[in-house]
Formats: structure tokens, C-alpha cells, sequence
């Protein structure tokens, strides 16, 4: 309903044979490219901003261009750079990329792969990722220390020129050693090329990020390497046969590019990188020590595609652990309440809902109550009649419901900003005229800001915060807002002081007033949210104990330190 951005989803393809091969095997010169199509159409889901991809080819000659990269930026990015795609193009490493800016930067030189030219095959660089770093400003200061002076002041660009410099560093040693073994001219390039450790390249780059990521490149001498943060909190799959090596930010995308069982694909492991070498042979190696898992949950409720095996049946089970707190909401009356769901993410967690229901033996009543209708363009400048427009994003089914008689329960994968409820949904579904409104929630109250890759950086964009500073005016306790200001100032890394804010309320207390600053002029059904409890997601979802939007526990200390940051900006813009 309130479309969250997610910060990326990555492809990777490493072809095992000569390319000849391919296209003797399955008739096209360009089969590596449609399975990195195939792949990235798969995870759109993921990026709709712009779109990107890279390859390298093994066998150009001195001379003629073995590295190539087109990006584009908009919904149909994919097509755009497909459709440029020659045969001049092919090569046995591949690389696509899908964006989600959380940064607010657009324009095409943000799209990923960022590419680091040089006539040194090794030396050349492509980087992507699926990532968001919380301490930028101290890699950046790390690097202008060196006395490198980077063009662009963002962690993809910063990346690129941190881990360009290493891989300098490598090619470095190897020419130191080539030299001691009397190797001369291009003898000392093919060492080089032949024996590059992007192990040390990583190991010397990744040390310096606090953060959540997947980081993805591609050396002009045929290195390929996939890393993932030592808290595990970007995902990552990959897949290895005699033909080739492939990674994606989901498990699915693999299966159905190439035709696959859940079995047999692979998840990196947290601080692991993938490495590929330039004859083909591949392996796996701890970069960085893994930290206390911290898998993001919100890859289960939402970002992830729900074809996955293992997602399906967790968003299921979300829906089933609802169904106590909504009977307690309905007051037990199923035989006079109809379900229903808000499209499209949330409708798993709903046959979930429904299925609890009907194994505690009701006969529910469902109905698709709720259309997403035309995107519309809210140009017109006045408030009043935007705001009109936007209530008209959704459409209802009219007689649905019996009106006056019936409650309605909808359910959604999240509640996040409110802005959607208020201006849109609540308003049209009081047109059905509804006993009761049950609004629930698979994921638990998002109360704190993501540094990891998700855009919500701002304490009052959510509705639960806004409504428990609203509590805390209430009840006259601005001593706590300002204790809570002056230890985020004095001490911003040490722990989350945010949190404190809301210990004085009940998910209740804060429910009601979140009803409250939500509910429409004129409205005349009443309301009544349900949330997911803490509890619930982590038994719905186990392997995935990352809930810092939940509950403030940051696996990082960027991330505590920002949130802290946002509290005090927050606090100092409305003083101003």
C-alpha cells in the first residue's frame, strides 16, 4: 500500500566454457545475456530506477574493447539496455544491477556497475551492490588522507575508488614478484592477470564499512567476486555447475532462470565472498569474521518476492498468528465480518489470516475489496485537490459488504508513513459503510529509521513515532524528550536512546492515537489497528532476526549512532 524503496538487487553470471559452446549448445550467441535478462526482469521488484549491466570478455585482443557497460535510468530500464546489447558485447562474465535510491540522488551517473578505467587489464575495475553504508564520511576522510581526491561525494563511487586503490596495490605486489622472477614485457601482464587475489583486495576494503550489503564486481583480467556483510543483513544466492557460476539477491530468481530446485542453490554466508578466478575455478572465503546474525526480516515480510519457498510459508504463518487479536477486534462476530487485503504484498500473509480462521473452524467470508487503480498524476498545485486525486489511487468493490452490519478486515504487509490510510484507503472504505474497520498489520509497529538500505531515514515519517511524540505532548513529559536529546548528543554510539521514548506506552496507547491522527473528517465507521507482535515475527521467521525498524536494536553501531543523529535533528528543527 505505502510502496517501500529497496536499495538494490544484483545478477551475476560467470560462463564456465568457450562461447562457442553456448552457442553450438543453444543456437544463440547471446545466451549468457538472456539469462542476466531473465534474472534481472526477476527481481524488478527490487529496482525500478534505473538499471545497469557489465561484461568482460577472456579473448579480445590488445587494442579492441573487452569491458563493456550501458546503464539507463527509468521503469523500463531493462529494455533500454537489453536493446543495446551487440554481439560485440559478449563475454564470459557478466554483471547486472537494479536501483532503489535511499539516498535521494538520481541521475544517471548514480546507476550502477561504476566502472575504473586503466590499460592494465587487472587494474580495471566494475563494482554493484545491493548496500547502504552508515560511516561514508569517515571512508571518505580515510581516502583524502591518502590524498586521493574523489569526483563524487557517495559510498558507490567511494567504494569503487577505495577498492580501486587496493586492487592497485595488488597488481603492485605481483609486479614486484614477477619482477623477481626475470619475467619481462608482457610475460610480468600475464603473471599479473593469472594470479590476482581479489581475496586481498576484499580484505583490505571491506574492514573500513559499517554497514549492510551484497558487493558485487568485475576485473578486466576475468576476476569475478560476490561479498556480503559480516551481519548478514543483505542476502545473497548462487548456484555452480560445469557451465557456469551464477548469483542473485533472491533464491527464486535462480530457480526459475535455470530451472533449479531450492536444494540446489547456496546462500553466502555472512563476511563470505564468492570469488572466480580467471581460469573458471571458484571458491569460497571468509573475508571479514562473521558478526551475530542479523538477516533482515523485512526481506521476508515484504522486499523479497513471495514465490520463495521458505518466504511463502513465513508470510503464511504471520497471517495465521494474527487471527487471536483480530477476533478479539471483531468481538468474536466471524459470521458478520468480511476479509480482505490491500494488493499486493500483503496477499500471502491474508490466505494465511484466513486459513487460521477456518482451522479454528470459522467459515470466513472473503472478498477482494480493495483495487489498485490507475497510477495517477497528482499535478495540480493546490493541497485540497491533490489530496482528492490521491484518494482515488484506490477503488472499492461496491456491495461487497453488508452495510451497517458488517466489520471488515484488511490486511497489509506494513504500515509505515499513514499517509496512504489517511488520505486514501479510510476514506473509501467508508463508503461501504462498514460496522467496524479492522486494520492489520503483518509486520510489528515501524518505529526507527533503516541505514541499510531501505528509504526511511527520518524518525517523523513514521506513524508510531509521530504518535507517541503526541502522547508524550499530551501528558506534559518534555523532560524526557529533552533527557533523551541531551544523552543522544552526549554519547551517540554507546546504545539506542531512542527507545526510551516509547517505554512509557503500550503498543495499544500508541495504536489509539495512531487511529486518532490518522482517522478522515467525516469518518463514521471506527477503526482499530492490529500489529504484528515482536514475538510473532521472529517465530514466523527465525533465520531472520534482523528487527532493528522495530525495535531499535541496530546490529551496527552506524546504525545506532544515526538513529541517535535523527532524534537530535528532529528535536532541533522544531525548535527552530
Amino acid at each position: 500500500m505505502e510502496q517501500l524503496k529497496h536499495e538494490c538487487g544484483v545478477a551475476m553470471i560467470r560462463l564456465l566454457k568457450p562461447l562457442d559452446y553456448y552457442e553450438k549448445k543453444y543456437g544463440t550467441w547471446a545466451y549468457g545475456f538472456n539469462k542476466l535478462y531473465l534474472m534481472m526482469e526477476k527481481q524488478h521488484n527490487r529496482g525500478q530506477e534505473g538499471a545497469g549491466i557489465a561484461s568482460v570478455s577472456l579473448t579480445k585482443e590488445a587494442g579492441t574493447e573487452y569491458m563493456f557497460r550501458e546503464k539507463a535510468e527509468g521503469k523500463n530500464a531493462i529494455t533500454e539496455i537489453f536493446s543495446r546489447v551487440t554481439e560485440e558485447m559478449k563475454g564470459e562474465l557478466l554483471m547486472g544491477h537494479l536501483r532503489y535510491s535511499t539516498t535521494g540522488k538520481s541521475g544517471l551517473q548514480y546507476v550502477h556497475p561504476f566502472l575504473r578505467r586503466n590499460n592494465w587489464r587487472a587494474k580495471n575495475l566494475c563494482l554493484c551492490g545491493n548496500f547502504n553504508m552508515t560511516n561514508i564520511d569517515e571512508v571518505f576522510q580515510f581516502l583524502t588522507r591518502q590524498g586521493q581526491s574523489p569526483r563524487i561525494y557517495g559510498d558507490s563511487y567511494i567504494t569503487l575508488e577505495l577498492m580501486g586503490h587496493r586492487l592497485d596495490r595488488e597488481v603492485e605486489r605481483l609486479y614486484a614478484l614477477a619482477k623477481e622472477q626475470g619475467l619481462k614485457d608482457t610475460a610480468i601482464t600475464d603473471y599479473i592477470d593469472n594470479h590476482v587475489e581479489m581475496a586481498n583486495v576484499l580484505k583490505s576494503t571491506m574492514c573500513h564499512y559499517d554497514g549492510g550489503y551484497v558487493m558485487c564486481g568485475l576485473t578486466g583480467s576475468g576476476e569475478m567476486f560476490s561479498v556480503r556483510d559480516p551481519w548478514g543483513i543483505r542476502p545473497a544466492f548462487y548456484y555452480r555447475d560445469d557451465e557456469m557460476i551464477a548469483l542473485a539477491s533472491e533464491r527464486p530468481v535462480l530457480q526459475t532462470t535455470i530451472d533449479l530446485q531450492a536444494e540446489d542453490i547456496c546462500e553466502l554466508q555472512p563476511g563470505e565472498a564468492l570469488i572466480v578466478h580467471k581460469n573458471g575455478e571458484s571458491h569460497l572465503e571468509q573475508i571479514m569474521p562473521a558478526q551475530q546474525l542479523s538477516a533482515c526480516s523485512f526481506e521476508r515480510i515484504y522486499f523479497s518476492r513471495g514465490s520463495d519457498r521458505d518466504i511463502y510459508q513465513e508470510r503464511k504463518l504471520l497471517g495465521v498468528q494474527l487471527t487471536p487479536s483480530i477476533l478479539k477486534a471483531i468481538d468474536g462476530d466471524v459470521n458478520n465480518t468480511v476479509f480482505s487485503y490491500i494488493p499486493n504484498t500483503a496477499e500471502v500473509a491474508y490466505y494465511g489470516m484466513t486459513d487460521g480462521f477456518r482451522q479454528q473452524g470459522y467459515n470466513v467470508r472473503t472478498e477482494k475489496v480493495v483495487w489498485k487503480d490507475i497510477k495517477m498524476r497528482t499535478f495540480i498545485a493546490d493541497n485540497s485537490e491533490r489530496n482528492d486525486l490521491a484518494a482515488h489511487v484506490y477503488d472499492i468493490s461496491y456491495g461487497s459488504l453488508r452495510p451497517y452490519e458488517d466489520n471488515l478486515v484488511i490486511i497489509d504487509d506494513s504500515i509505515v508513513r499513514g499517509t496512504t490510510l489517511k488520505e486514501s484507503i479510510f476514506k473509501i472504505l467508508d463508503r461501504l459503510h462498514p460496522k467496524k474497520i479492522v486494520m492489520v498489520s503483518s509486520s510489528p509497529q515501524i518505529r526507527y529509521p533503516d541505514y541499510y538500505g531501505i528509504d526511511m531515514a527520518r524518525l517523523e515519517e513514521f506513524c508510531a513515532f509521530r504518535a507517541t511524540m503526541a502522547l508524550i505532548e499530551e501528558r506534559g513529559m518534555w523532560q524526557l524528550v529533552n533527557d533523551v536529546y541531551l544523552t543522544c548528543k552526549r554519547n551517540p554510539q554507546t546504545e539506542n536512546h531512542v527507545r526510551a521514548l516509547y517505554e512509557p506506552f503500550t503498543v495499544e496507547e500508541i495504536n489509539n492515537k495512531i487511529v486518532e491522527m490518522l482517522r478522515p473528517k467525516d469518518m463514521q465507521a471506527p477503526i482499530e489497528l492490529v500489529f504484528q507482535s515482536i514475538e510473532g515475527l521472529h517465530h514466523a521467521c527465525p533465520n531472520h532476526p534482523g528487527d532493528w525498524y522495530f525495535t531499535g536494536r541496530y546490529p551496527t553501531p552506524g546504525g545506532t549512532r544515526l538513529c541517535n543523529q535523527a532524534f537530535v535533528d528532529y528535536v532541533e528543527k522544531n525548535r527552530k
